[in-house]
């Protein structure tokens, strides 16, 4: 990209992040959650330029987090969107409160292809294709050797301290990893599970371990998930032990990671104020799966913040967002872009 250019969208992250003065207040003011990581981000920003240029709304962000962003717009009805909303760890009250009606999903699926779950990398899969679940890796430990000990196979899990050590913990116990020759590997840090995955890939090695979608690892790697060749276990089984710690969970059984349910959620009154047109925006609103992962490598190699990676975004993939609104709201966000 020439200098000119950069500096171009430079200018234009800069208006639009303090919003533009021709935006008529059609939609009122909204507030929206910025989330603190990276892909809910990069989408609440999104929000923020095509609400404002495509329907006049005036947009404020407040910083948020998963728990804390939902118990404020289930208490205090503010924030009014929150576009990237985990919801499995809260499945109950919001259940309530959907059915009271003060919270609404103004969209089920925000992002195609997301979840936690076992990869390996794209070289491994395609060496040996008959690696094709779970089950199928754990009668291989001889291919993920691990480096202290090369007659066991490694299965690198999550950090200690990490709601998701417990789970990998026990399903490895579930599976009976260890008579069936595996080690369960914890890497310490964030950066340690990042740092194994890449210098695996980058040297051709194999590696099986836990990680999670929408990432800049899954993208930049190209990271093969693997079903686990087993179906859930239910809801007794993985709530009331698999998450559990390994004396809360004596004998769990195996499953399948249970699904990630993530959603838009918004306010009863952002819903009733912002109307129709705004609503149909934020259902339609999908984003692929490779088309995130891709876009979270932007923002990693580049350094760059939901503002610059949402411009970004609008400028290289205009044949997905404008699909998401009408034709004379796509020219509003157009003409604002230019």
């Amino acid at each position: 990209m020439s200098v000119s250019k950069i500096f171009k969208r430079a200018a234009i992250g800069l208006t639009l992040l303090f919003g533009s003065n021709v935006a008529i207040a059609d939609c009122g003011d909204v507030v929206l959650a910025e989330m603190n990581w990276a892909s809910a981000e990069f989408m609440a920003n999104v929000d923020k330029i095509i609400l404002e240029s495509g329907y006049g709304c005036k947009v404020s962000m407040v910083p948020g987090a998963t728990m804390t962003t939902f118990a404020s717009m289930n208490e205090k009805g503010q924030p009014d969107v929150a576009a990237e909303l985990w919801t499995n760890a809260m499945r109950e009250p919001l259940k309530v409160a959907f059915a009271e009606g003060s919270l609404h999903s103004a969209n089920g699926q925000p992002i195609t292809g997301l979840g936690e779950g076992w990869w390996i990398p794209p070289a491994t899969a395609k060496a040996h294709p008959e690696l094709k679940t779970v089950l199928d890796v754990l009668e291989r430990p001889d291919l993920f050797p691990d480096a202290e000990d090369p007659s066991k196979g490694a299965f690198i899990g999550c950090p200690a301290g990490w709601g998701c050590q417990l789970v990998n913990a026990n399903l490895f116990r579930a599976f009976d990893m260890e008579k069936k020759g595996w080690k369960l590997v914890d890497p310490g840090s964030a950066a340690g599970l990042d740092g194994s995955m890449t210098k695996a890939v980058e040297r051709g090695n194999t590696w099986f371990g836990y990680y999670w979608s929408p990432t800049s690892m899954i993208g930049k790697h190209k990271m093969v998930k693997l079903p686990f060749g087993v179906p859930f276990g239910g809801a007794d089984n993985w709530d009331g032990c698999i998450v559990k710690s390994a004396q809360d969970c004596v004998d769990p059984k195996p499953s399948s990671w249970t699904e990630s349910v993530v959603q838009t959620v918004v306010t009863d009154k952002f819903k009733t104020q912002a109307g129709s047109d705004v609503m149909s925006y934020l259902g339609n609103r999908v984003y692929p799966g490779d088309v995130m992962n891709g876009m979270l490598v932007y923002m990693a190699d580049n350094q760059a913040g939901g503002v610059d990676a949402a411009v970004e975004f609008l400028f290289k993939q205009e044949a997905i967002w404008t699909k998401w609104v009408s034709a004379d709201v796509a020219t509003k966000i157009k003409n604002a872009l230019n």
